[in-house]
């Protein structure tokens, strides 16, 4: 059950922007036992530890020291239903998207509007993965997480896990300190389709199954983002900003065009996206990066680029809105 160990391990492929990475030391234990194991040997030595998951949402510098830990447990099992509700058991190893397919596949309705969002399933919580008006945080139950501290099993309920906008306890009080290693969902063998975007019900229509309203979405994010193996990126690079209800409606007195999405909390969520076209930036490009010519929100790497590149690109981008909107970008992607 151990896992193998491997030094000055390549990482580019390792993360979708395809940045230039070294791991000092790598390891994708496939087994609990096995990550376990690891742990206590990182505790032993003393080795700074490195979670990374798909790598879909992260920015890797040029080399990373101590251990870099992958989680590789890949299962995923159904309860038997309970009414119309069935339990959905993911090992934080498991491709999202792939898990997304066969359940609407199988007819189960709750992630479909979820599809083609790249990464692992470990990894959704932590941001609260969410598209289309719908947040993963609606259809998970619990979180299974270790310890890294002491190596100790916990699972925490979907409501003790703090979730916001891009936001987890995870992220918070409890990054660092544990490892995601299963997600359990509940879905619906009901029909429950969530169609709150006019071009997602043209595509899919009055009655679609699960597995319709999912290749709709495949289709509808093929078309506006690139693809990671072809291009570089890490999807959707800063998030939709929340302002206060005064700041948006200043911003709507003079631009009454802007994307606006009022909360149940009274602030206001802006699309990223919007700000960034407006200031005439799709399409920009400085030295190794661009941002995307059809989404602004998206930042590409064209190749040979660093991490210390990127986030000066980035924020570039971001004093621009800010300079002509006083709005605040905030990068989704986090440093490793």
């Amino acid at each position: 059950m151990s896992a193998t160990l491997h030094h000055d391990h390549d990482l580019s492929r390792a993360n979708t922007l395809g940045l230039p990475s070294v791991a000092e030391r790598f390891t994708a234990p496939r087994h609990v036992e096995a990550l376990g194991e690891t742990l206590r040997m990182a505790r032993t030595h003393a080795w700074p530890l490195t979670i990374l998951g798909g790598g879909s949402n992260l920015i890797l510098p040029e080399r990373l020291s101590g251990l870099v830990l992958q989680p590789a447990m890949n299962d995923w099992w159904l309860e038997e239903a309970q009414g119309d509700a069935v339990r959905v058991h993911v090992d934080a190893g498991v491709v999202w998207h792939e898990l997304v397919m066969a359940l609407a596949t199988r007819g189960l309705w709750g992630t479909e509007n979820l599809a083609l969002i790249p990464g692992h399933c470990g990894a959704g919580p932590i941001q609260n993965i969410g598209a289309y008006g719908v947040e993963l945080a609606e259809v998970l139950e619990s979180v299974h997480v270790v310890h890294l501290d002491d190596g100790h099993e916990t699972v925490i309920a979907a409501a003790d896990c703090g979730f916001g906008y891009r936001d987890s306890v995870f992220k918070r009080t409890l990054g660092g300190q544990v490892i995601i290693t299963r997600l359990v969902l509940r879905l619906s063998c009901k029909p429950k389709p969530r169609l709150g975007y006019a071009d997602l019900v043209s595509r899919v229509g009055q009655n679609p199954t699960p597995l319709a309203v999912a290749e709709a979405v495949c289709a509808m994010r093929q078309e506006k983002l690139p693809d990671p193996a072809v291009l570089g990126n890490a999807g959707s690079f800063f998030k939709n900003p929340l302002v206060d209800a005064q700041t948006a409606g200043s911003l709507r007195a003079d631009n009454p065009d802007v994307p606006h999405f009022p909360q149940p909390d009274g602030r206001v969520k802006l699309a990223a996206g919007w700000l960034i076209d407006r200031c005439g930036l799709k399409g920009w490009r400085r030295g190794h990066f661009a941002v995307h010519d059809r989404q602004a929100l998206v930042l590409v790497h064209l190749g040979g680029g660093s991490a210390a590149e990127l986030l000066a690109f980035a924020d570039a981008v971001a004093a621009r809105v800010a300079d002509r909107f006083g709005v605040v970008l905030e990068r989704e992607p986090r440093l490793a």
